[in-house]
């Protein structure tokens, strides 16, 4: 994505928002319609004053692998710091969520050093036995919870020994949380789900439309860990796992169902299942 969060903020005078003005120009009071010929228009976010989507999902998005462009995103603008996605059907992540999940302590404390809120998932990433601990202690039961895209709290812990530059001090109170964490026995709890070989999953593969518009669809396909995926028409998304033939369930949603129909081997469509909604895509 290229938006830049600066660059979208001058914008043409209406007493309502979305087209709002600044001007490009001084004009003495009173010469008002003169100055009108001055003002330059710029189209705006339609859910203006909220910040826009691309930006933010881009902050997301880079908190995972980037710590260049988190920089560059959020120096200028430390609320993004905070900013938080919708990846699909309630699949939140924050940026810092993101940078807890893959093990990135270097991101992470810096989207801290800008107000991000840290929650028990990082505390685990940074091996805070102490921390972790006093919150499950705190809150029984919450060891069960899992984080963005399904991710445990023990995964988050052990995801933590993955970074970059960890002294011994920092691998022992890694290790000790992690089995503090194995002795509570639930807090890795994953649903059980049905293994798929190759073949099985190839015939899911390919984009599925729902509408006329060049983005009302969906895409199947195949993500970095060579499991099935759903995105929006073109691109990758979370990732789909089987619960039963031809019926999958949307990583990290447990509300959201998704079933294919096959008649004779061949798909034909898919189906998303959410509470009081659904809505059916051909292949194409």
């Amino acid at each position: 994505m290229k938006t830049d969060p600066s660059s979208r903020r001058k914008f043409f005078a209406s007493a309502a928002f979305g087209t709002i003005a600044i001007s490009t120009k001084a004009f003495p009071v009173g010469n008002y319609s003169a100055s009108m010929d001055h003002l330059s228009k710029q189209e705006v976010f339609h859910r203006y004053p909220s910040i826009d989507d691309e930006i933010v999902a881009e902050v997301v998005g880079a908190s995972h692998f980037n710590l260049e462009r988190v920089k560059e995103l959020v120096n200028p603008r430390p609320e993004l710091a905070r900013a938080t996605w919708d990846w699909a059907f309630g699949d939140w992540e924050t940026a810092l969520g993101a940078a807890s999940h893959v093990g990135r302590r270097d991101i992470a404390e810096f989207l801290m050093s800008k107000g991000a809120r840290a929650d028990i998932f990082t505390f685990a990433m940074f091996g805070a036995y102490k921390v972790v601990r006093a919150m499950i202690e705190t809150s029984p039961g919450i060891q069960s919870v899992a984080g963005p895209h399904g991710i445990s709290l023990l995964q988050h812990a052990k995801n933590g020994l993955r970074s970059e530059g960890l002294t011994q001090k920092d691998k022992k109170q890694a290790n000790k949380l992690i089995g503090f964490l194995e002795s509570l026995g639930n807090a890795d709890v994953e649903q059980k789900y049905l293994e798929m070989n190759e073949g099985e999953k190839e015939k899911y593969l390919g984009d599925y439309k729902y509408g006329g518009g060049p983005n009302d669809g969906f895409s199947v396909r195949l993500n970095m860990q060579k499991s099935l995926s759903l995105g929006k028409l073109g691109k990758f998304g979370g990732g789909l796992n089987r619960k039963a033939e031809h019926i999958f369930h949307y990583n990290g949603t447990p509300s959201v169902e998704i079933s294919f129909l096959v008649v004779d081997g061949a798909v034909l469509s898919l189906t998303v299942h959410e509470p009081g909604f659904e809505l059916t895509a051909n292949k194409i």
